[in-house]
């Protein structure tokens, strides 16, 4: 033992005394002799993972979301993102019926080649993540990306894990192949983390990236193998109910009018119902409305909600809790109405009205369909 531990740190003396030849080799000729037949297979081994890494070009797999034949908004902007990263930016549709959303991505901006998998109608988190898997092993990605999305969420820390590398999400800003901006604190601060693994897992907050436009030319499409399900998978899908609306989806919409607690019940949650109707606007909620079972859970804009960055939100009867603003706030305009005149939503919006919203609401209404006539 004590031969093979002076051997050691003879080894590393040497080491540290080898001439370096950044433009050519690792190490120059001349210094090998000095070496020990262990120590010149460890460098060997240590100059091809060096050059390996220094041809590895950068290129991204965006896991895709989609429905009715197309590539949902989130995904969308997180395409854009991934453009940002350099490299190539391919797209992964997973699904029964891929051939019509596969078309559609290949027409996005910024594209490079799609990707299908034929599965189940509605793959859970657990199929996809054995997608993203096997997409990867075919491909060799250095990001792999996907919208904050629910899906997203479920399946970028499972793709994460198995890699054993670390997985950030909400990704608001990138500064660099491995150099990120996330929201903490609820969207109180702004996190700059550098990530070291060789493979970057990311979900991509979709309100914090512009949609791609259409590209010159669509980007070819080619398939990949499902992997087998699962016999003993611990979840399946079993149905879909989807609330059925004429008014624009919550997430992606250009306004948006939300109602909060001082509303009061969900009789007057209505109250609601005519204004964004005259405003060609979503509706939306704050986690206390929710809660209070005004609306259902699906309306909740927040931290644990939806986040939105319409071009015009406006806040009925909402206070402003930190974890409601963290899903607003990048709002272009604010509308905030509220008998409070401390409260914290006053902070964030650019105009406010203090008043009572049983009579602001309905003055607000009247002068719409004034202006509108």
């Amino acid at each position: 033992r004590a031969h093979a531990q002076a051997a050691h740190l003879a080894n590393l003396e040497v080491f540290k005394t080898i001439p370096i030849d950044r433009s050519k080799k690792l190490v120059s000729d001349s210094a090998l002799p000095h070496l020990t037949p262990c120590s010149m297979l460890a460098l060997r081994a240590a100059h091809r993972a060096a050059h390996r890494a220094s041809v590895r070009a950068l290129s991204t797999l965006v896991l895709a979301e989609h429905g009715n034949g197309a590539i949902n908004d989130a995904t969308l902007s997180a395409i854009t993102a991934a453009s940002k990263l350099g490299g190539a930016t391919h797209v992964l549709v997973v699904g029964k019926d891929t051939a019509s959303a596969a078309s559609a991505a290949a027409a996005v901006e910024g594209v490079s080649a799609v990707f299908t998998m034929v599965g189940e109608e509605k793959p859970v988190s657990e199929a996809l993540t054995s997608a993203v898997l096997a997409a990867h092993k075919a491909g060799v990605y250095t990001h792999l990306v996907a919208p904050s999305t629910a899906v997203g969420k479920s399946v970028m820390p499972r793709v994460a894990a198995l890699l054993d590398v670390c997985a950030l999400s909400d990704v608001i800003a990138i500064d660099s192949d491995d150099t990120f901006q996330r929201p903490i604190y609820a969207g109180n601060a702004i996190s700059t983390v550098k990530a070291l693994d060789a493979i970057k897992v990311l979900t991509i907050r979709p309100t914090s990236f512009e949609k791609p436009g259409i590209a010159a030319s669509p980007a070819p499409i080619s398939s990949l193998d499902m992997p087998a399900a699962d016999a003993d998978a611990p979840s399946w899908f079993i149905s879909e109910e989807l609330s059925k609306s004429e008014r624009p989806e919550l997430a992606s919409a250009g306004t948006v009018v939300s109602g909060g607690r001082g509303l009061k019940s969900a009789d007057n949650f209505k109250l609601l119902d005519k204004l964004a109707d005259r405003l060609g606007a979503a509706i939306g909620a704050s986690r206390a409305a929710v809660d209070a079972g005004y609306c259902p859970n699906d309306m909740q804009v927040g931290q644990t909600g939806k986040v939105v960055a319409p071009d015009l939100y406006v806040a009925v009867g909402i206070s402003g809790a930190i974890q409601h603003l963290s899903g607003m706030k990048d709002s272009k305009t604010i509308v905030a109405i509220n008998t409070d005149p401390d409260a914290p939503i006053f902070q964030v919006a650019d105009y406010g009205i203090v008043g009572d919203l049983f009579t602001v609401v309905p003055e607000l209404d009247a002068k719409l369909e004034a202006a509108r006539k």
